[in-house]
């Protein structure tokens, strides 16, 4: 197979040497460009396709954020994994709205960072455990009340597909949910792949966010 290809966008020098120097020791990885900025993501993005942009989220001329949601509307082949700060919750739903397939903290172990680049360009999505906290935090209030209906958005869904896509709001793996549910582990991705088809969504990620805006989840709910 084909080493994953993967483009660096972060305007501090020292931190995309850092990357390299992380990467690099991949036999699977390929760094295949550096942008500095914003815009240069995008362009380096739309010229070089690929599998995986790193991503960060404050930088010059265009934010991450900004830069994530062109690419995902250009429709390339093109997946996006970003990197910030712990503190800078603020910008996490918006890139995860954008289009974003992960989202971790860039002090996560370099073992962690790979793998996270790993599971992104298989079509998979990642949160940092604690990004994923806090985020849920946030969304405590914004939640409608949840003992409201099924919000109509769901309401395509079978129950079994709503019980997964609970499981997979709670951050659990497909094993984890097929031991849950008592199911095989095929059977649970089967079920995620309808769910997210019917829901018109990109990845598990937006079905996180999806989950708790609609108050189908609420944090701090029981596993």
């Amino acid at each position: 197979m084909r080493p994953i290809r993967v483009l660096l966008a972060d305007d501090q020098q020292l931190l995309r040497t850092g990357f390299k120097l992380v990467l690099g020791t991949e036999a699977d990885l390929d760094i295949v460009g550096e942008a500095t900025d914003g815009v240069e993501a995008v362009e380096m993005a739309r010229r070089l396709l690929p599998d995986v942009v790193l991503m960060d989220v404050r930088m010059p001329r265009r934010d991450g954020v900004a830069a994530t949601r062109e690419i995902v509307n250009l429709k390339l082949p093109v997946r996006v994994l970003i990197l910030t700060t712990f503190d800078l919750d603020d910008y996490v739903v918006g890139a995860l709205r954008a289009g974003a397939s992960g989202f971790l903290a860039k002090d996560v172990p370099a073992e962690e960072l790979v793998t996270a680049i790993r599971t992104v360009a298989a079509g998979e999505a990642v949160v940092g455990p604690r990004i994923l906290r806090r985020l849920l935090d946030r969304f405590a209030t914004l939640l409608p009340d949840p003992t409201a209906v099924l919000p109509n958005q769901l309401s395509s869904l079978t129950e079994r597909e709503t019980e997964v896509l609970i499981q997979v709001a709670k951050g659990l793996s497909n094993a984890e949910i097929a031991q849950a549910l008592t199911v095989s582990e095929t059977t649970v991705k089967t079920h995620v792949g309808h769910m997210l088809t019917k829901l018109g969504l990109r990845d598990r990620v937006q079905a996180v966010v999806l989950a708790y805006e609609t108050g189908l989840v609420k944090p701090g709910a029981p596993s």
